[in-house]
């Protein structure tokens, strides 16, 4: 698959193998928690070997990095147990590097474990200083309601605790976190290690080709759609246990309004089937048993808050998952006569599999013909800010609504054939005022939209940084037990995501690496990470082919430098926008000292800072100016609840605020 199929066919060989195992050995081992420099000299026998087993099959790579980890992990997990059992020097004047990618492989035991004892001390100062917030009630001011109560119980248990006593506390809540830390890597599957191996060698190719073992397979496919089978319930793990996060409105839980939130699920029976207990099991693990075809039955044994069981039975159905769907709004701010559009896209879904199913340019489409029926519509907002993209299909669709017709993205093969993915429809379902948000996290099919309205001089593009992602390539999805009719007896077998094209703009460049550069560019609140394609190992350079001829819109002209200028003159001035700047300078400044001192006084002198900086960045703003009108009518208790935090989220998102000024300004252009 790979050497047939993907775009940049690399050849399996030995400089591949070489890139892989520098890959592999990180996947093993993240962060050099538990090889030593001996291990690493037996698996270097392997080093160029990765294409030989891949063509065998036989893995023996796998196999002795999994023997020399687990010996490892039983050596750490007897050492972090007798150590935790015994107080830390708080005073003492040592340092541990938090930055994985700054340590080396330790050179004997005694070295691995002493870096053991700093990683344990640095978590139980974290945990001390948690518990001490906690006896102090810090959250007991929080609007979060949930959060409150919480804040209060713990404060009622904590009250009476000395300061050795919450140490011990402290030493006690890290040492369970790592006993079932060290369970779960002991039962190391088979899945887990064709998981290591294949992706290493699959991330050679690029970023974004990638072996699915079955159970990925499923979470992507429910990313793709929006939609699952099962009991509609958010879970979280706490220690052991399973916990109910919330309830999805509309599902089966919320339906038979039995499972409620905080309830700890203990046991799950299929049908009539014995109960398995699922304590101490991963969430991954418990979520495969729980989830199940529409109109079969589950049976849950589940613990109330107040120590009661119950046995709840539950009809799996179909959950969709509202979060991931397009949302649709008015806004409206004070001294500014009319209204604008907002619609939201969290991503670009489609159903492949249902023709009639629900995809995200038809509900874009159905969300503007319900705003252009809103009177003294002024202008209209598409948000692409935090999407990672999807159907490349949708792409196209969505930036046909804003034009008539005409190309939207050019899409090119390993073989050179090139096509032209195009607008036929003849209609443009929004004609006036428009404006696309980005940010670094939009990416892929967001790329194209924001490319396509720019380049057709349709929208302004305003953007949080000075680039999106730089993700223009397209994937398939080939699954593997279909594909390989031979392989059945062993079914399932996953599925493989390859890269085998390239997108580029109408205009000739391609979207891959550079990304997309708004008109407008606004600081950037994560402008301290190191995200996006470019940052990527194995990225595919950017390249350029031939434009396509099309015509620019005409019927209003965007006042772009004018724009521009006053957009920077009040950003310049902005308090607001003054403080997130500092912070992200805050942030990048503390990024580079990873090295982190273990005294206590010292930990708290730093979680203080961070603390405030994060408090200042939470509180930077609110316009209260703001009013949202959202288009569908809020029934339930749940309804209403998601429409408040909406609101309350607009109303502190100070791009969304200056993207209002900008608009301001250009109907007085």
């Amino acid at each position: 698959f790979l050497q047939n199929y993907h775009l940049t066919k690399k050849t399996i060989d030995d400089d591949l193998s070489k890139k892989a195992y520098k890959l592999f050995l990180e996947r093993v081992d993240y962060g050099k928690q538990f090889l030593l420099e001996e291990d690493i000299q037996k698996l270097q026998k392997y080093e160029d070997k990765f294409d030989d087993e891949l063509g065998s099959g036989k893995l023996d790579v796998s196999d002795l990095s999994s023997k020399l980890v687990k010996a490892r992990i039983k050596v750490i997990k007897d050492f972090v147990a007798k150590r935790l059992k015994k107080p830390f020097d708080f005073d003492k004047d040592e340092a541990y590097e938090t930055d994985r990618e700054k340590r080396e492989y330790h050179e004997d035991l005694d070295d691995l474990k002493d870096h053991w004892r700093r990683s344990l001390k640095y978590d139980v100062i974290v945990e001390y200083l948690s518990l001490k917030d906690d006896q102090n009630g810090v959250d007991l001011d929080s609007k979060d309601k949930k959060k409150k109560e919480k804040a209060k119980q713990a404060k009622k248990e904590l009250k009476k605790l000395s300061d050795m006593d919450l140490r011990a506390k402290a030493r006690e809540k890290v040492a369970k976190r790592y006993s079932k830390f060290f369970k779960r890597l002991m039962k190391e599957r088979k899945s887990d290690k064709l998981d290591k191996f294949y992706n290493s060698i699959s991330r050679v190719y690029d970023p974004h080709t990638h072996y699915f073992v079955p159970e990925e397979k499923e979470d992507f496919d429910i990313e793709m759609t929006g939609k699952l089978q099962g009991i509609g319930a958010l879970l979280r793990e706490e220690g052991s246990y399973i916990k109910v996060e919330r309830i999805i409105p509309g599902s089966a839980s919320w339906k038979g309004k039995e499972l409620k939130a905080e309830d700890t699920i203990l046991g799950v029976a299929q049908g009539e089937d014995d109960f398995v207990d699922i304590v101490d099991m991963s969430i991954r693990d418990a979520v495969k048993l729980i989830r199940g075809k529409k109109g079969t039955l589950v049976r849950l044994k589940v613990q109330r808050p107040g120590g009661e069981n119950k046995t709840i039975r539950i009809i799996r159905d179909e959950v969709v998952l509202e979060e991931s769907y397009v949302k649709g709004a008015t806004l409206e701010v004070d001294g500014v006569k009319g209204k604008f559009g907002y619609i939201k896209v969290p991503k670009f879904y489609r159903d492949f599999d249902n023709p009639s199913g629900r995809n995200s340019s038809t509900d874009v489409k159905n969300e503007l013909l319900k705003l252009k029926k809103q009177k003294d519509l002024k202008g209209m907002i598409l948000d692409l800010r935090g999407n990672g993209g999807g159907a490349l299909l949708d792409a196209t669709l969505m930036s046909g609504l804003f034009i008539p017709k005409g190309p939207i993205v050019q899409v090119k093969s390993s073989t050179g054939k090139k096509e032209v993915h195009r607008d036929t429809d003849g209609k443009t379902y929004y004609s006036d005022k428009l404006i696309v948000l980005v940010d670094r996290f939009s990416a892929s099919a967001s790329e194209i939209v924001a490319a396509a309205l720019q380049d057709y001089d349709r929208a302004l593009i305003v953007g949080a940084g000075e680039r999106t992602h730089g993700k223009g390539t397209v994937q398939a999805v080939m699954d593997l037990d279909s594909s390989t009719p031979m392989a059945r007896p062993f079914s399932p077998l996953g599925a493989v995501k390859i890269t085998i094209q390239m997108f580029y703009r109408i205009s000739g460049g391609s979207t891959q690496f550079k990304g997309v550069t708004p008109d407008i560019q606004l600081p950037d609140s994560f402008g301290y990470l190191d995200s996006g394609e470019q940052s990527l190992d194995y990225a595919i350079p950017y390249h350029e082919i031939s434009k396509v001829k099309f015509k620019r819109w005409t019927k209003s002209k965007i006042p772009t430098p004018k724009l521009l200028s006053l957009s920077k003159a009040r950003v310049a001035k902005s308090e607001p926008f003054k403080k997130m700047m500092s912070h992200v300078d805050w942030y990048k400044e503390r990024k580079e000292k990873t090295l982190r001192s273990l005294k206590l006084k010292d930990m708290i002198q730093f979680r203080k800072e961070a603390n405030d900086m994060a408090d200042k960045l939470e509180n930077l703003f609110e316009n209260k100016a703001l009013k949202v009108g959202l288009l569908e009518q809020q029934k339930s208790e749940v309804d209403k609840e998601r429409a408040k935090e909406f609101r309350e989220a607009m109303s502190k998102d100070l791009v969304l605020k200056e993207t209002l000024n900008i608009f301001e300004d250009w109907l007085r252009s």
